[in-house]
């Protein structure tokens, strides 16, 4: 799963065994989750 840093705006992928959630470059804990680049169309009925 890819995540983005909010202060140094790199990509991180995160390891869920180690406890505590932190950018390995910068030691920041707010990280936003990517979302996909496509688009998901539902036809209406």
């Amino acid at each position: 799963m890819g995540y983005k840093c909010t202060r140094c705006k790199q990509m991180v992928e995160i390891d869920y065994e180690y406890t505590g959630i932190r950018c390995p470059y910068c030691g920041h804990r707010i990280l936003v989750k990517e979302r996909p680049t496509t688009i998901k169309r539902i036809k209406a009925e």
